[in-house]
């Protein structure tokens, strides 16, 4: 009678059969980075993460974004005093301006002599709301009339101040080429594009000037909100919408 194969037999004869084809049955060793090595990748993530977005934020605050701080009432009660603004540095080189919006813009021929601060952020800079484009006739008949664009009365009740005249006083402007019209939003404080037609640009501000326009209000805390270009109180102006570099 032919006895039953023993497993430990079949086992050893597996374990021969294996060790004859060379094959190591142990486990493969894993082999571990060099400690530095580890370092050198942990300070490499650390500078991709963390640098590119600020790299990316700082490229943006250069070439995309402003910010400025408001020192003066020009603009009440769309922006008040103290009121720290964003801005939108394309415009007008990529983005191109339209009536309405608020336009931040180097001083053309010392306004700041006429206004109640030094302007924006302690530079040589102003905010106002453009009105009139390259080519448009903007004009006022004085206290109570509502400024006309090219032949067509406007009414802007929903971003001047509350109880203040479109203009106290008459004007007539022919806005020239490569410059804006640009008024305040509280007329009765603003020495804006009327009170110097008489300097070296006649009151407008060369397109070329201007270095952005506001999106909104970042600070206070209180006053955070986006600002209206009211593009709307314009629909009805003929001549050309928009304007760019």
């Amino acid at each position: 009678m032919q006895a039953s194969p023993n497993p430990d037999d079949e086992r050893d004869l597996r374990t021969m059969v294996v060790a004859d084809h060379g094959v190591d049955p142990s486990p493969v060793p894993r082999h571990k980075a060099p400690a530095r090595q580890t370092a050198g990748m942990g300070l490499r993530d650390t500078l991709i993460w963390c640098g590119i977005p600020v790299l990316v934020i700082l490229l943006l605050r250069v070439f995309v974004f402003g910010m400025y701080a408001i020192p003066s009432g020009s603009m009440e009660n769309t922006i008040m005093p103290g009121d720290r603004v964003l801005t939108l540095s394309l415009a007008p080189k990529v983005v191109d301006l339209r009536r309405g919006d608020i336009v931040v813009f180097k001083d053309p021929a010392n306004w700041l002599r006429n206004e109640q601060n030094n302007g924006v952020f302690g530079k040589d800079r102003l905010i106002k709301r453009l009105i009139g484009l390259p080519g448009d006739v903007v004009e006022c008949a004085g206290e109570g009339s509502p400024v006309t664009i090219n032949g067509v009365a406007v009414d802007e009740s929903s971003y001047i101040r509350e109880g203040v005249s479109p203009s106290s006083f008459p004007f007539r402007v022919e806005v020239t080429e490569g410059h804006v019209f640009v008024m305040g939003d509280n007329r009765s404080n603003s020495a804006d594009s009327r009170y110097h037609q008489d300097d070296e640009e006649n009151g407008l501000v060369p397109l070329e000037d201007i270095e952005g326009v506001a999106l909104a209000t970042y600070w206070p805390l209180q006053r955070i909100g986006v600002l209206d270009a009211h593009h709307d109180v314009f629909a009805d102006v003929p001549g050309r919408q928009s304007v760019g570099l």
